[in-house]
């Protein structure tokens, strides 16, 4: 079965790197859950734990070491050298906005359940449902992001502030 990767070969612009990670992770999670072993979603539940555990500890910059890991490692399962190639372009252009972003205790809370979700959808092999939580997942970030005051806003789209 092939895929197409959407947005392969095509420049990027200014402001469309959130909503293109978006769908890069969205179809990364519909392929993973068709392409990763046992043993892999074991790996990414043991990260998972981790990142839950650096939440309960407070430790702000542990946990998003692991919730990165865990992102990766869902791109990675894809198994799609395009997809995990495009992604890695992309997610360099705004890793830093992404994960060093300040949360309130609400949001971090929110974006431990969310994480808790993806898992679960993972677990089932429920690609739909996984892209469906991951772009929800990252939309919800992208919010974040503009109210941190890490980006702002030119019509639809994001123009990320990088000090």
């Amino acid at each position: 079965m092939s895929y197409a990767v959407p947005c392969a070969g095509v420049q990027i612009g200014n402001g469309k790197p959130p909503k293109v990670c978006q769908g890069l992770e969205a179809l990364a999670g519909e392929l993973a859950c068709e392409r990763i072993s046992d043993a892999g979603i074991g790996e990414i539940a043991a990260a998972h734990d981790d990142m839950v555990r650096h939440y309960r500890e407070g430790d702000l910059i542990q946990y998003y070491r692991g919730n990165r890991a865990i992102h990766e490692a869902i791109v990675a399962a894809a198994e799609n050298p395009a997809l995990t190639g495009l992604y890695a372009s992309v997610t360099a252009r705004i890793r830093r906005a992404r994960y060093v972003t300040p949360m309130t205790p609400q949001r971090w809370a929110f974006a431990v359940k969310e994480h808790e979700a993806i898992l679960n959808a993972l677990q089932r092999r429920d690609g739909a449902g996984l892209s469906h939580i991951l772009r929800a997942h990252l939309r919800h970030k992208r919010e974040e992001v503009l109210q941190a005051g890490f980006a702002e806003t030119e019509g639809n789209d994001l123009a990320l502030r990088i000090a």
